[in-house]
């Protein structure tokens, strides 16, 4: 039975130094992202862009179907949708591979504003970072704004102004 408790102490010794390396070193890249330049700064490069579409001017039916499609806990949930997070690290066990999300619209924002594409954990942890400061400073609408203006739409498009004037071609 001590054998049992001293090996059950050892292990969430060993998970807690892991935990704490993963968050120290996503820490550590969060730093150096907001140093190269602040959040406030990025955010307002995009919003200051001549094709920047402020949420007033989009049809409310369409954030609500962004919402609906990409994060339907958005308004709900403090940056990070866990019931989401979850069912992908669920998934992504059971298939042994990356195979699923469970980024929020505003996880997704924080990569898009500070980050590459590159998936590694450190990132996901100071994405994490970012969030936080998002969800502080940014109201929900002016996230699902930068949502909008900021992500990839396909063949080649990254904000809802690009991807419109495709479909009008």
């Amino acid at each position: 039975m001590k054998f049992v408790k001293r090996l059950f102490i050892f292990l969430v010794i060993i998970i807690i130094i892991v935990i704490s390396y993963i968050t120290f070193n996503g820490y550590i890249l969060y730093k150096e992202a907001i140093e190269k330049e602040s959040i406030s700064s990025r955010v307002s490069a995009i919003q200051n862009d001549e094709h920047f579409i402020s949420l007033d001017n989009v049809p409310e039916y369409y954030h609500k179907a962004v919402v609906a499609v990409e994060d339907h806990r958005f308004y709900s949930h403090f940056g990070v949708d866990v019931i989401s997070t979850g069912r992908a690290i669920l998934t992504n066990i059971k298939s042994r591979k990356l195979v699923e999300g469970g980024s929020s619209i505003t996880q997704q924002v924080a990569k898009n504003l500070c980050f590459t594409q590159e998936k590694t954990l450190y990132r996901k942890v100071a994405e994490l970072f970012v969030v936080h400061d998002l969800e502080k400073f940014y109201s929900k609408d002016d996230i699902l704004e930068l949502y909008i203006n900021n992500i990839y739409f396909g063949s080649g498009y990254y904000n809802i102004y690009d991807a419109s004037k495709r479909l009008l071609r």
